[in-house]
């Protein structure tokens, strides 16, 4: 018994020293085994939603075929009634009058890769009747301009249009015969007596779209008198040679557009033409038209115009006319 005591505590003392003897030997040599750091894995997936993403949509046959429209129309038909009565007894005096005038505008455009074309048209006639007199025209004019350009940089274009006016209705000076005192009339005018026909290429600043101008280097202008008796009643004969029909004239010329909303419902807009024969160019043929159009609602406006011309072939002094007129307007897109 006393030998088993005696083994066991020589075994526990050996166990004891090999430990503290691998303690020792721990602290002072260097561990080989190479080490590497485990990490999570990364999850592939997305922790929010992105901005946008792709869904397959199916679209109806007619949104697939539809085509860009690179035409735009507008245009508008005005028509004013002005009328005015007096009984024979009226204090003030007054003269029975009505009048009734018209207006047709139509404008196209068209803008694709800095190129465009504009087309517009205006129809104008009027008439006033007053008692005792004969019937007078307070308006009568067709004015069809036609413009093609090309884009040369942010403001200019190089540009090519042809234009066509002339009136309706024959065209009268009144005066008051010396022996009856009645009022008589001579025509002046009709349709195509004048006519003029212009074409002109160059440049165009254009630096908003509701302003340009035209500068028109190369411009010839063709003046139709199909009516060769009206000289008679009117020695200048619109610049045509007496007998003939035809003018023709090689000029520069000058356009400025202004068509803008100045206001909330009111628009204003002008048109400025200068024309000046190259054989004549003291000479300047000049016209202003002014428009102004005040919306009352969606059916009424009233509408200011002006004009001034002078055109030394017709009278060497300025020509001006000047309307107020409240109508009716109804526009529409073709």
């Amino acid at each position: 018994m006393k030998f088993i005591k005696t083994g066991i505590v020589t075994l526990l003392a050996i166990i004891s020293l090999s430990l503290t003897t691998n303690a020792q030997l721990l602290d002072f040599e260097t561990d080989t085994i190479k080490i590497s750091p485990i990490y999570p894995k990364k999850n592939i997936l997305t922790s929010r939603l992105p901005f946008f993403y792709i869904k397959k949509q199916d679209l109806p046959f007619y949104l697939v075929n539809r085509k860009v429209n690179y035409w735009k129309t507008t245009g508008s038909f005005g028509l004013n009634l002005n009328q005015a009565a007096f009984s024979d007894n009226w204090s003030s005096g007054g003269v029975n009058s009505i009048s009734l005038s018209s207006l047709l505008n139509y404008k196209a455009e068209y803008n694709k890769d800095g190129r465009s074309f504009i087309s517009e048209v205006i129809l104008q006639y009027g008439k006033l009747k007053n008692k005792d007199q004969m019937e007078r025209k307070t308006n009568d004019r067709i004015f069809w301009d036609n413009k093609a350009a090309f884009r040369l940089s942010e403001n200019w274009n190089f540009f090519g249009s042809i234009s066509f006016e002339s009136q309706f209705d024959l065209g009268y000076t009144y005066s008051k015969d010396k022996a009856t005192g009645e009022e008589t009339r001579r025509p002046i005018s009709r349709f195509m007596s004048p006519g003029y026909l212009t074409e002109s290429f160059g440049f165009e600043y254009k630096p908003e779209k509701f302003f340009s101008l035209r500068l028109g280097t190369g411009t010839a202008r063709q003046t139709f008198m199909l009516d060769t008796t009206l000289y008679k009643n009117n020695p200048k004969n619109f610049g045509v040679p007496v007998g003939k029909n035809f003018r023709n004239e090689l000029a520069f010329q000058a356009v400025v557009n202004f068509d803008k909303d100045i206001a909330t419902n009111i628009n204003l807009k002008s048109r400025y033409l200068l024309f000046a024969n190259y054989e004549q160019i003291n000479n300047i043929d000049q016209r202003l038209d002014i428009t102004l159009t005040a919306k009352v609602n969606r059916l009424v406006n009233v509408t200011i115009a002006g004009t001034a011309l002078y055109d030394d072939d017709f009278s060497g002094q300025i020509q001006s006319s000047q309307s107020l007129a409240l109508g009716l307007v109804y526009k529409f897109t073709p």
